[in-house]
């Protein structure tokens, strides 16, 4: 059996050296050619042949071709250059589920994946396991935990299922260094053991989850060159053996998947496992009353109650955030004590959203590379005292799957009744497309110095990658 991994840009090295080390024979394609030096010296150590789809003609037998799920390369395409192939297909994720098939069987495993909410999910769920020492992979980096203390395993990491292993890699090696002791003997010692843990991933699951949540699709965007949707991707989420799924999106998109352990979580809709019956809501925290029923749970038990919880959930998109985390706790069998004290000490991430004191003001950030004209909207609509803010919306380009709708987005900005600024390239074009005139500002710094300066609070919504925010 021959393996070729298509796409070393986002994580196609990791999966093939992953490979290459468990004795398979691998080709790698850069399709992209973005292959640093030092990452083509290491898959020639690996004896991994560098190399394009005109070599596959001088193959024969078995192959699998393994390609991100939003390769702009189609199965036919691949297989005209030798139709004598026996050929598999495996998205990234299955790959790397394959090569992690065997691992963490004594741990508990979350995966969460969907359009919106992935991130402020994790550390949620991070909140509710930290007893656990959780190991974490975010769009906010490669994390473990011990006794509540953080450890940065990587900081600029991506979400790409590769990146997975990665995070198991890095953990691995701070916690069995190699010790040379007194008598000249060499032994590995365990400093750091985690007992949970939880992977973010973009387009989908790779199925090592005992439970996977998908937290919604906000917006089926196209990917792979308008072959396929963000609900296709993210049905990866079913390979998990527990699925956490919101009810809108599973009626939609899912429905006939055909898992037997799936539990739904809506705000509106009584037939849910889990809903809410009645939210309370503030800027500093929520309260919401819960009923849930018919859970399925990984241990293969059915739960039904209730409980309330109290977190830092200002609008209605967080609150459904904390329902599928209360999901998929649920589903892991997580004590209820345990699920609604984690979700007390849930404050928000800063540089994506949070609230914080800035002198005499209030400054809400709503910090996310997906933000669209609905999150704008929710966000804007969590103030009840519009007139003591400015509200100031803007972002960067080309930062995500999915751009953002300026037609849609300039004329829900055209009626609203706020102090509104503009900034930042995304608020420089939707400023063209409004009809009436608006404050704009380039530099989204100056917003907080002119809001401030006016002894006025602040909503900050910017469509961004957080780490250029938080470097400010």
């Amino acid at each position: 059996m021959h393996y070729l991994v298509i796409d070393l840009t986002h994580g196609g090295v990791k999966i093939a050296v992953s490979l290459a080390k468990k004795g398979k024979v691998v080709h790698a394609y850069d399709i992209y050619n973005t292959l640093k030096p030092l990452d083509r010296e290491m898959m020639e150590v690996y004896d991994i042949y560098i190399t394009g789809l005109d070599s596959l003609k001088n193959l024969k037998g078995d192959i699998c071709v393994i390609s991100p799920i939003h390769s702009p390369l189609t199965e036919a395409e691949i297989e005209k250059h030798n139709p004598d192939l026996n050929y598999t297909f495996l998205t990234h994720h299955q790959a790397v589920g394959e090569i992690l098939k065997d691992w963490g069987k004594d741990i508990l495993k979350i995966e969460v994946t969907g359009v919106k909410g992935k991130t402020s999910s994790v550390f949620m769920l991070k909140e509710i396991l930290i007893d656990e020492n959780p190991l974490i992979l975010s769009s906010l980096g490669a994390l473990l935990y011990e006794n509540e203390r953080e450890f940065v395993l990587k900081k600029n990491i991506s979400i790409t299922p590769a990146n997975i292993k990665e995070t198991i890699d890095l953990a691995y090696k701070i916690a069995n260094p190699v010790c040379l002791i007194a008598d000249g003997k060499v032994e590995s010692e365990n400093l750091k053991k985690y007992n949970s843990a939880i992977f973010e991933s973009s387009l989908g699951c790779c199925g090592i989850g005992d439970v996977g949540l998908l937290t919604n699709i906000a917006e089926d965007y196209p990917i792979a060159k308008n072959r396929l949707s963000a609900s296709d991707a993210k049905s990866q989420v079913f390979m998990c053996d527990v699925v956490a799924c919101q009810k809108e999106s599973y009626d939609r998109y899912y429905s006939g998947i055909g898992h037997d352990k799936v539990n739904t979580f809506s705000l509106t809709d009584k037939t849910a496992n889990l809903c809410v019956e009645k939210v309370t809501y503030t800027l500093d925290e929520t309260s919401i009353d819960i009923i849930y029923n018919n859970v399925k749970t990984i241990k293969g038990n059915t739960l039904n109650g209730e409980m309330s919880v109290k977190t830092f959930a200002p609008g209605s998109h967080h609150v459904l955030n904390v329902l599928g985390v209360v999901t998929a706790s649920l589903s892991c069998e997580i004590a209820e004590d345990k699920i609604t004290d984690g979700l007390e000490n849930y404050k928000g991430i800063a540089g994506r959203t949070n609230k914080r004191a800035v002198g005499d003001s209030i400054v809400i950030e709503e910090i996310n590379p997906g933000i669209n004209t609905e999150a704008i909207k929710k966000s804007i609509e969590m103030i009840d005292n519009l007139d003591d803010y400015y509200v100031a919306v803007g972002g960067d380009y080309g930062i995500t799957c999915e751009e953002i709708d300026e037609d849609k987005l300039s004329d829900y900005l055209d009626t609203t009744e706020c102090n509104l600024i503009l900034t930042g390239d995304v608020g420089k074009a939707i400023q063209k497309k409004m009809s009436k005139e608006v404050l704009f500002m380039q530099d989204y710094a100056d917003c907080y110095d002119y809001a401030l300066n006016e002894s006025k609070n602040l909503l900050f919504i910017y469509r961004s990658d957080y780490r250029k925010i938080t470097q400010r």
